[in-house]
């Protein structure tokens, strides 16, 4: 690019989900219920798993770490459109900006691929039942979390390296709730058309490939347990159920974002919510609510908590 007296960008504009005085006061109220809720939901199902030792095996330690990014997930711009929504200066600065975007990719590819992980303990588990535990040892649960947050740093990274080196020197506003990399990195001024093709590809490519994995899974677990008998069919069905209806609420924006990039921005701004918000909120839902153990250890450390504070 031939050197030229630019003024460089500081900061981004985030104009958010609407301009409606009265909706921005309605979301206000709305969000910050919803992410103390996130943050509250997430928070009890990592500490349930790590108080009981009954839920200390290799799926509910994954869904600790599941917990963990979506709470993460929730909080990379959440807080920040909270505050957005009432205030007068919605501007964020170009490392923050840079900071979501990088944080964002991370975490979604981290998530994409621990539930790729989830699915594979929970095929183990009702295909090679005789040797799940000789397989999922804590070694190899370990190996997969990290394999999860490392195949997120590579997707992000992949993505962050060429757009922090971009030049943005004149619009700035993103039509959005937070830094989304296919809008900001139209505001350059430089020519993007090959970049912003290869990000569509590279995470359209993983979601598509992470969902279609996911699918023949769970095709061949829920075969495998109908041609069971009825005895431990309808636990395991119910521990599927939650793991498919997680899979889709997450992976359904994902796919239709990338993999079909001719969306309207009002339908981004949606289906944006939804897997930053909405799906980290419920998660601990419905691996809450439709999860017996998980409700039986709570209940055990409420009984708990309340004994020894009646003694006091």
């Amino acid at each position: 690019m031939e050197s030229q007296n630019f003024t460089m960008v500081t900061e981004f504009i985030l104009l958010g989900l609407t301009d409606l005085r009265e909706l921005q006061i309605f979301f206000f109220f709305f969000f910050s219920i919803i992410y103390i809720s996130i943050v509250l939901g997430n928070l009890t199902i990592i500490l349930v798993v790590k108080l009981d030792s009954q839920l200390h095996s290799p799926m509910y330690f994954l869904l600790a770490n599941l917990s963990f990014i979506d709470m993460s997930l929730a909080s990379f711009a959440t807080p920040k459109m909270i505050c957005n929504l009432i205030s007068e200066n919605k501007a964020i600065s170009y490392e923050g900006c840079m900071a979501q975007m990088f944080f964002l990719h991370l975490l979604g590819g981290s998530e994409m691929m621990l539930l790729v992980s989830m699915a594979i303990d929970r095929y183990i588990a009702i295909c090679k039942p005789l040797h799940y535990k000789n397989i999922m040892t804590h070694r190899v649960c370990l190996v997969l979390a990290i394999l999860s947050w490392t195949a997120g740093l590579v997707h992000t990274t992949s993505q962050m390296v060429f757009t922090a080196t971009l030049p943005f020197c004149g619009p700035n506003v993103v039509d959005s709730f937070f830094c989304d990399l296919p809008r900001v990195i139209k505001l350059s001024c430089s020519d993007t058309y090959i970049l912003e093709f290869l990000i569509i590809a590279f995470s359209g490519v993983l979601s598509l490939f992470c969902f279609i994995f996911l699918f023949i899974s769970y095709s061949v677990i829920l075969i495998t347990v109908q041609h069971r008998s009825s005895s431990g069919s309808s636990k395991a069905l119910s521990t599927l159920s939650a793991h498919i209806t997680v899979v889709v609420l997450f992976f359904g924006p994902c796919i239709f974002i990338y993999v079909w990039p001719f969306s309207s921005i009002s339908i981004d701004k949606i289906l944006s919510v939804f897997y930053t918000i909405f799906t980290p909120l419920l998660n601990p839902i419905i691996y809450t609510f439709r999860n017996k153990d998980m409700k039986k250890a709570i209940r055990k450390i409420k009984t708990k908590f309340v004994n020894s504070s009646s003694t006091f």
